[in-house]
């Protein structure tokens, strides 16, 4: 059976809606951690390096694990996945309630949470591509709103929750919240299927047919009578005195030897047969890997993709700490509680929503290159990090809080930045390196910041090394990005090794 056509409407709104609140009860604890990330230093004691950790693998490991994640969601869907990945969410929240240690929360909070966010964030992104086609922006674009406004929202209902159940109370109540993605899981209904029948030989469609030995020439029967024959031999020879068999083999000698011969070359015919199937089979896996590397050393070969993979590391590495150290920020600035109108992790996730709408709809725009608007962001990320250490004040704190969570927002071009670097083609190859890199970059961004605090005892150093970071990424990205390098190379242009010239005589 095959799936039909995308309906682009109908059930397809009710996927966005349980999508955005998939995305809200997955990613809004582990997005707003730098609230639980102040417990957690009182509670353990341990060094901020460490401490950071936590949340850093939380976000991170989603994105480290994308291929075992778009594989899962390949082989068993988005419905399936979704509620399997909602009892992990919930269970590593409830578990690290009972954390006795630092290292447990490592695997509970940052490796359980973190896995089961990637599996959810596939399954979301994946069930929604089906369902819409011509609408499919704007589909993405609503749902991806629903990490933010968790953000938003977590940041404050977590607070509450601390004060008035203590953190492990919190963390319960978090868990709890989060098997509502169950229910909506069960909503994930599979685009409705044609009743057209499968081929065949699905599973090797691109195996040669006359390899295919025990699916076409064949039967069942005779396979399983040649295993039964084997097995009764073998039982004699267990069973029986030497002397039974030779005497049982005398009187059926006559009888069987010339079955047992022709059954014997039966058998080794279809063992070199598999072995010539499997054999052409293991080639054809082998080729599809060594096509795959090849694909991969071609991407790197482009100077704007490689800029764009070392600029995405980079931006994670910097850009990503003050969403989990921000409120500490505050606290080491000695900026009292009544000074709060609303936490700064809440102002980050409101303005990274308002982000990603607004830099998605100016990407939509002809006249605007989407790569330079993307550098754009990058640099003004840079600068508002390297202002940070200069914020002794609450205000100044919130208005870089809003800055930074909206230039943040330019995840939501960063596929159309892929796109335009490497072309349609191999936007799913190329997307995939890069969000490997950014996983990397969310794992070792908030623990070399808090390094740096455990180092100096204060963030001044930590964020300038962030700010910069960011702009020496965004910089190189946009040198490589200078259209004088076009110039350059179709003046020096050349055919390729393995292209010929032929040139069409004129006819006299």
């Amino acid at each position: 059976m095959v799936l039909l056509k995308s309906p682009d409407g109908g059930w397809g709104w009710v996927i966005v809606l349980v999508s955005f609140f998939t995305q809200f009860f997955c990613y809004g604890s582990p997005l707003a951690v730098g609230v639980l990330y102040l417990e957690w230093l009182d509670t353990f004691g341990e060094g901020k390096g460490k401490t950071a950790w936590i949340g850093s693998l939380a976000s991170g490991v989603g994105l480290l694990a994308s291929p075992v994640c778009s594989a899962c969601v390949s082989s068993f869907g988005a419905r399936p996945v979704t509620i399997f990945s909602g009892f992990m969410v919930a269970g590593g929240l409830m578990m690290s309630s009972f954390a006795p240690n630092i290292y447990f929360l490592f695997f509970s909070y940052g490796i359980i949470v973190g896995l089961g966010c990637g599996l959810l964030y596939t399954a979301t992104v994946t069930i929604t591509c089906q369902y819409f086609d011509k609408r499919r922006g704007l589909a993405l674009g609503l749902i991806s709103t629903g990490s933010s406004v968790g953000l938003f929202i977590y940041a404050a209902l977590q607070r509450e929750l601390i004060e008035l159940y203590g953190l492990d109370g919190c963390l319960l109540i978090i868990g709890a919240l989060s098997l509502n993605i169950l229910a909506c899981g069960s909503l994930m209904r599979p685009l409705d299927l044609s009743d057209s029948p499968l081929p065949e030989k699905s599973c090797l469609e691109k195996v040669p047919d006359q390899y295919l030995i025990y699916y076409e020439k064949e039967n069942v029967e005779e396979n399983t009578s040649i295993l039964e024959k084997g097995y009764n031999e073998e039982k004699c020879v267990n069973n029986m005195s030497s002397h039974d068999c030779k005497q049982d083999n005398i009187l059926n000698k006559n009888g069987l030897i010339s079955i047992h011969a022709k059954e014997t070359d039966t058998y080794k015919q279809k063992v070199v047969e598999q072995t010539y199937f499997c054999k052409q089979f293991a080639k054809k896996k082998w080729q599809l890997y060594l096509n795959y590397w090849e694909e991969t050393l071609f991407l790197f070969k482009n100077k704007v993709f490689s800029s764009l993979f070392i600029a995405i590391l980079l931006f994670d590495i910097g850009g990503f700490p003050p969403l989990l150290l921000m409120e500490d920020v505050a606290r080491s600035s000695n900026i009292s509680e009544e000074e709060y109108v609303m936490p700064l992790i809440s102002i980050l996730g409101i303005m990274t929503a308002i982000g990603k709408l607004v830099l998605g709809v100016l990407a939509d725009f002809k006249w605007i290159n989407t790569l330079y608007l993307y550098v754009i962001t990058l640099i003004m990320t840079g600068v508002a990090l390297v202002a940070i250490p200069f914020a002794k004040s609450y205000i100044m704190l919130a208005i870089l809080s809003g800055i930074l969570g909206f230039l943040t927002g330019n995840w939501s071009i960063f596929p159309y930045v892929t796109t335009k670097t490497v072309g349609i083609e191999k936007l799913a190859h190329a997307y995939g390196i890069l969000m490997f890199f950014a996983g990397l970059g969310n794992s070792l961004g908030p623990p070399i910041v808090g390094w740096f605090y455990d180092w100096t005892q204060t963030y001044d150093i930590a964020f300038c090394f962030s700010g910069l970071c960011v702009l020496l990424g965004g910089l190189l990205l946009l040198v490589a990005a200078l259209p004088c390098w076009d110039n350059c190379n179709n003046q020096s242009a050349k055919p390729p090794p393995n292209t010929y010239s032929y040139t069409v005589a004129s006819s006299v």
